[in-house]
């Protein structure tokens, strides 16, 4: 029972002539509201440019703080659940249940530059899905509270309805602060895919351009989503898209490069080359004109001169050229090499260079050449996708075969993720995708392993959002046991994966102030880790500390009556039980490891803490101890 707010009713009125002019903005209240830029209407309504500075620019309300989340530290960890994995000592693969920014955050320091291809699929905005919601985006908590931004479990999740002032700038931080965070984790020559539609394709690109840098934009790949499409206006939506970037402009996509002896000479191994055409002759009418490849060439008893005038020639080397005078397109040495290694011919009184389908010549840093192969795949074209194959409605009879009662949306079929991470060089390469839904990558990654011979391994990260299904009551269950089926129809690869679960740190916090101690918390403070937590919960927390791979092989042992953990074969080394003896610290010392670890509890007094140290710096001088 309230009457029309005229105020909200005019802003709508101005939307409806000017919709450039509408912005974002919070009230005193710190609720969202539309507002105007009356900058900008002025300037509408105006034919005359206004004062006023101007920038290139795109920004959102919430951009900062979205920045500032990305930058700010976390105490959580990631704990091993043993039981859920498969194949848990040997496996590559890594399935991480929780929040993907706070995950993303963790794994920084483990894989900085390791991860060659990213593919994500994250919430699109249509006006109706659930979408991360971060510390940042609301200051007061009983609003949040209000709006029901939390789950009953306290997921940040929340329904960005289009009604919502923020209904852009939400989404927009929301993938800002996970994006700059996972650009850390990509290599040089790393490349990440990021589905989407057209709600935010637009300011999707403009987020990729500032994060990646609009020289790293490598295509957009128009999709089929699926034949029926959606009907708002007078055309079916039939589509989305696939925005490509890369961390550092490379041609990743042409195969992978390395030396070949089988180029060393010349004609006799074009069947490994392939095909050769006739370029452009090495003489050329050259704009940047440079004395040093101006030089005669002798070859059986004739001599060849730039532009085959001898005249010239002699002018030049008077420093009477113009600067479109013939000069010869490679260097000396460069033609030397060519022409030993078959990359020159002689042909008609003119030279010419030949160009192979799969080589070309690289020059090292210290000035020599070799001859670099190339496997070459063939390059993706921006209208492959547009094929039912890579539809949501292949996607859809895919997860039905594997008999998942609960629906998805929009989800992707095998083939479009298989496709894309084919298309990177490295058949090795670590895959992620930190909004992994139902885990179609690890099917993919599966599925190109097993085409090409590759090694490729995974990191999924989801959050456990409720389906409220009574057998998969998380889409993380979903996940982890489509992985299980589909890992059985692949064999002679790694097909196991491990599951770590992100939770609070495991050390308690000790640090209060003098008025908060009293008697009874003695007890809390004889140790420094929560009773809750296992052996391989503190190994895992030391390989984040220590910045280790979280998924490199792992045993385990018993020695005089302790559990040892050996990891990756001694960069780690720990035991983490009560009153160790000196024989235990003895022979981990003697096997020489990278890193040590132990608890406090592990040791009966500070003597014995003491004794274990000085075991480790006479047997083991390099290894780095850590008593936690």
């Amino acid at each position: 029972m309230e009457s029309v707010d005229l105020t909200v009713r005019n802003i709508e009125k101005i939307e409806a002539l000017f919709p450039n002019c509408v912005t974002e903005t919070m009230d005193a209240e710190g609720k969202p509201r539309k507002a105007i830029n009356f900058d900008m209407l002025r300037q509408m309504l105006s034919a005359d440019v206004l004062d006023g500075g101007e920038a290139y620019e795109f920004t959102w309300v919430g951009k900062k703080a979205a920045i500032a989340e990305a930058n700010k530290p976390i105490r959580k960890t990631l704990r091993p659940c043993k039981s859920q994995s498969v194949n848990w000592n040997g496996t590559g693969n890594l399935y991480i249940e929780g929040d993907n920014l706070e995950v993303l955050k963790l794994l920084q320091e483990s894989y900085p530059g390791a991860v060659k291809v990213i593919y994500i699929d994250p919430p699109y905005n249509t006006g109706n899905d659930f979408i991360y919601r971060d510390d940042f985006s609301m200051s007061a908590d009983a609003y949040e509270a209000g709006r029901g931004t939390y789950d009953e479990e306290g997921n940040k999740l929340f329904r960005n309805t289009d009604s919502n002032g923020r209904f852009h700038s939400d989404w927009c931080s929301m993938i800002y602060s996970r994006l700059l965070v996972a650009r850390n984790l990509l290599s040089e020559d790393g490349v990440i895919f990021i589905s989407i539609d057209d709600n935010e394709e637009g300011n999707l690109k403009k987020i990729c351009d500032e994060i990646f840098g609009s020289e790293n934009a490598i295509a957009v790949f128009p999709r089929l989503a699926t034949k029926s499409g959606k009907t708002p206006l007078t055309y079916m939506v039939c589509h989305d898209y696939v925005l490509c970037y890369a961390k550092s402009r490379h041609d990743i996509f042409v195969g992978q490069a390395f030396e070949d002896e089988s180029y060393k000479y010349s004609d006799e191994f074009v069947e490994e080359r392939g095909r050769y055409n006739l370029k452009q002759p090495l003489d050329c009418n050259s704009i940047s004109y440079s004395a040093s490849l101006d030089y005669p060439i002798e070859h059986d008893g004739v001599t060849y001169y730039p532009g085959s005038d001898y005249e010239k020639y002699l002018k030049r080397k008077e420093g009477r050229h113009l600067p479109k005078d013939y000069a010869w397109r490679w260097s000396r040495d460069l033609f030397e090499f060519g022409l030993k290694n078959g990359w020159i011919v002689f042909q008609n009184g003119r030279i010419y260079t030949k160009g192979y389908l799969n080589a070309a010549i690289e020059k090292s840093k210290d000035g020599s050449y070799s001859i670099i192969k190339r496997e070459k795949t063939r390059r993706m074209s921006t209208i492959d996708f547009v094929s039912n194959e890579y539809s949501n409605d292949m996607a859809k009879k895919q997860l039905a075969s594997y008999k998942i009662p609960v629906r998805f949306d929009f989800p992707k079929p095998v083939e479009l993720i298989e496709k894309l991470i084919s298309s990177h060089y490295d058949r090795n390469a670590l895959v992620m995708d930190f909004f992994s839904g139902s885990a179609t990558t690890a099917e993919a990654v599966f599925k190109q392993n097993e085409a090409d011979g590759g090694s490729r391994r995974f990191i999924l990260i989801q959050l456990p959002e409720d389906t409220r299904d009574k057998k998969y009551k998380t889409i993380c269950e979903i996940g982890k046991e489509r992985i299980r089926r589909a890992g059985t129809k692949y064999k002679g690869q790694d097909v196991g994966f491990r599951v770590l679960k992100l939770d609070e740190s495991n050390m308690r916090d000790v640090c209060f102030s003098a008025d908060e101690y009293d008697q009874e918390m003695l007890a809390m403070l004889e140790s420094s880790i929560k009773e809750d937590r296992t052996d391989l919960d503190l190994l895992f927390e030391c390989l984040l500390e220590w910045g280790l791979p979280l998924s490199l092989p792992y045993t385990s042992e018993e020695i005089d009556g302790c559990k040892v953990h050996t990891y990756n074969d001694g960069d780690l080394i720990a035991c983490f039980d009560e009153n160790i003896s000196n024989k235990v610290v003895e022979v981990m010392a003697r096997r020489q490891p990278f890193r040590a670890a132990f608890r406090d509890s592990s040791f009966p007094n500070s003597a014995a803490r003491i004794n274990s140290r000085e075991i480790f710096r006479l047997l083991a001088p390099n290894t780095r101890v850590k008593i936690i």
